[in-house]
């Protein structure tokens, strides 16, 4: 479906500028929630995977991965501007106790199992590892960017600063959002009439904040390292950081991520657009966090 079209068509008919809705769109990413209800299954929560006969369960070492989530690539909802197979089983394997103290990913793996494979359900090699099966739906839901969030704590945290404290990046993305998108509280609304967010578990959209701030301290760190760039001032790091971060959002997609809840793990999978476009998943990040009261 057109999604793209059916923001601008809707955009429109409010009033708004053509010109500002095309800047409004280019952060603006369409997304597929996840949750147990009625309705056609297009995956499942946990349960025993069907895997490619004599493939054994995905584990680490000793360490059997429990089955987190597969879902029907072909079932789910086509999404403008994201790149999922047609069709076949997206499956994702974590031990999340272990991978939250782990910053190896080897406690993760993303398989992918084109459609005409000949397969089987897996030997658990424990029912440990093997969770309740729970089929679950689709839904479509929008996403911004955490600068352009309504209500985000980073957003009220810069309008909370004085100007001369911000940093020049922060001070550019406000001109951006003041001068380029006066419209942005309709904009931003409509966005979620449309496609109104609320799912446990989200395919799609932007990346964990928190894994696209490590990946950006490792770029930044290995440009220094390689004389790519000056050495960076620690007083300007942040503001380095950040214009990175910022950069790397367009080339970097969740793939799959869990809302984060009190008191428990949730684990986020992140990929490089042209990894997902090539089905190379097993290049796919996985970070676990736990959320503490």
């Amino acid at each position: 479906m057109d999604h793209e079209g059916q923001f601008r068509r809707a955009a429109l008919e409010l009033g708004i500028p053509g010109d500002e809705i095309s800047r409004f769109g280019q952060h603006l990413r369409v997304s597929i929630g996840l949750s147990v209800g009625d309705g056609s299954p297009v995956g499942q929560f946990g349960g025993s995977p069907r895997l490619p006969v004599g493939m054994k369960w995905p584990s680490a070492g000793d360490v059997p991965l429990p089955l987190l989530l597969s879902v029907d690539c072909g079932a789910l909802p086509r999404v403008d501007g994201f790149d999922l197979p047609k069709d076949g089983t997206l499956l994702f394997f974590v031990n999340q106790e272990m991978d939250h103290g782990d910053g190896s990913g080897k406690y993760a793996r993303v398989v992918y199992v084109p459609d005409g494979t000949e397969t089987a359900v897996a030997e658990a090699p424990s029912s440990q590892c093997v969770r309740e099966r729970l089929d679950v739906t689709a839904e479509l839901r929008a996403e911004l960017p955490l600068w352009l969030q309504e209500g985000d704590d980073w957003h009220e945290f810069w309008e909370d600063l004085d100007w001369e404290d911000m940093s020049p990046f922060q001070q550019q993305l406000v001109r951006y959002m003041e001068r380029d998108l006066p419209h942005l509280d309709e904009l931003r609304a409509l966005a979620d009439d449309l496609w109104p967010s609320g799912a446990g578990v989200v395919i799609g959209g932007y990346a964990d904040d928190e894994v696209i701030n490590s990946i950006a301290e490792q770029t930044l760190a290995g440009r220094e390292k390689a004389g790519t760039i000056p050495a960076v001032p620690i007083a300007k790091w942040h503001s380095y950081l950040e214009k990175e971060k910022h950069r790397l959002t367009s080339e970097w997609i969740s793939l799959v991520s869990e809302s984060r809840v009190y008191e428990e793990y949730c684990t986020s999978f992140v990929i490089r657009h042209d990894d997902l476009a090539a089905a190379r998943v097993d290049k796919a990040l996985a970070v676990t966090h736990f959320e503490a009261p």
